[in-house]
């Protein structure tokens, strides 16, 4: 009987594990999660579970018997702290367990501030984890003051939920403006308009010297000499692959855990998938933090794994929900020159559309489901409508594809 160990049990552990039986995989399952809970969305946590507006069974990704029914032994509150490659076997709470093949789908960790300024202060938060939810949770009430350290999508969303639950928020990024690294000044614009009409405080283009405080965060002293006062903070500076197990075990790593077409490692009897992997893409490497894209390439591991050579293909898509806008984001536009703004048919709604030269790259749509859909089949299909078609607001975007 094969024997599968999956160490990581989230979006790219559940997806495999899933896989692997509905494909028929009758061998072993083994998967081991850190946290205490069952795997379980992340998405929601900043959002409808921070605002007690979901409860802790929805986040689930299945119901809890579903393990046990399909004799998945699932192990939680279980770090794994070593994998030893030539005896295949990976230690977990004292005991060695087995394997013929492994999957590591260990994710990230968010970046946290230095100690030296701040950072390891009470009151000072992260938001990545259902711990960090259920910590933060309690402090977020009306009328107290929050800093937000980090203006890309962690923090933008943090923000919205905050100024929803009637906090007073100020958001600082140290970049020029925010979603510097991620999005076009176009698609910048109208989240920062967004926010300012939340009452959100958004500081660009000035960094944190450190954070205020003895036994709990007090405020802020930014670069410029301004001190912001605040009850606590929330730390979105973004994440870091988790990779610690597969380096200690002597894997290939680049931007994470160096995966091959098909998601193996540069041990063939080990495979990676999710945010900690990276993979080939367009002649270089890529690694991306999505749930879509935890879940593809875990599906991809999976099918490999019962020996279909598959190479995996991301299909790279996104979304962000800040208040009632959603965001939703088709492609990648890492290298774009050039950005279309396209007005949508309703009042708040737009779709910002990026090109390298005349070959689209991605589309921002906010609110603007129809322009999301179009775009992502014409980025996946590899059709460039012109940007001067896309840019007449006369054009019928049905007619693109």
């Amino acid at each position: 009987m094969s024997l599968v160990v999956i160490i990581g049990a989230g979006q790219a552990g559940a997806s495999l594990a899933a896989r692997l039986r509905s494909k028929g995989f009758d061998g072993s399952i083994t998967m081991i999660g850190a946290e205490p809970a069952p795997p379980y969305q992340r998405p929601p946590l900043s959002k409808k579970y921070l605002l007690g507006e979901m409860a802790l069974e929805r986040l689930f990704l299945r119901p809890e018997n579903f393990y046990a029914d399909q004799n998945i032994d699932l192990r939680v509150n279980a770090s794994v702290t070593a994998i030893d490659r030539a005896k295949k076997t990976v230690s977990v709470g004292g005991e060695t367990l087995p394997y013929d093949m492994l999957a590591l789908t260990t994710g990230s960790a968010p970046r946290r501030l230095p100690a030296a300024i701040g950072g390891a202060l009470p009151g000072v938060y992260t938001m990545r984890d259902l711990a960090d939810a259920d910590a933060l949770a309690p402090h977020m009430a009306a009328g107290k003051k929050l800093l937000i350290v980090g203006g890309g999508y962690i923090g933008l969303e943090a923000a919205a939920v905050a100024a929803s639950r009637g906090l007073e928020v100020t958001l600082i990024e140290a970049a020029p403006r925010i979603l510097q690294r991620v999005a076009a000044p176009e698609t910048a614009d109208y989240f920062r308009a967004l926010h300012q009409s939340h009452g959100v405080t958004l500081i660009e283009g000035t960094g944190l010297e450190r954070l205020l405080g003895e036994t709990h965060v007090t405020g802020a002293r930014l670069a410029d000499g301004r001190e912001i006062a605040c009850d606590l903070a929330i730390v979105g500076i973004g994440i870091t692959p988790e990779t610690a197990l597969a380096e200690a075990a002597g894997l290939a790593l680049e931007n994470g855990i160096q995966t091959n077409s098909q998601c193996q490692t540069s041990d063939p009897a080990i495979w990676a998938a999710g945010d900690c992997a990276s993979f080939p893409w367009q002649g270089g490497r890529l690694r991306l933090e999505s749930v879509p894209n935890a879940i593809d390439m875990a599906e991809c591991v999976a099918d490999n794994m019962l020996g279909e050579a598959r190479e995996y293909h991301a299909k790279p898509w996104f979304w962000s929900d800040q208040y009632d806008v959603k965001l939703q984001i088709a492609g990648l536009n890492a290298g774009y020159d050039r950005t279309i703004l396209r007005p949508g048919d309703k009042p708040g709604t737009q779709s910002v559309w990026y090109y390298k030269g005349e070959t689209l790259l991605a589309v921002d749509a906010m609110n603007d489901a129809r322009a999301y859909m179009i775009g992502k089949r014409l980025v996946e299909a590899g059709k460039s409508p012109a940007p001067e078609t896309v840019a007449d607001p006369a054009t019928d975007l049905k007619s693109l594809v």
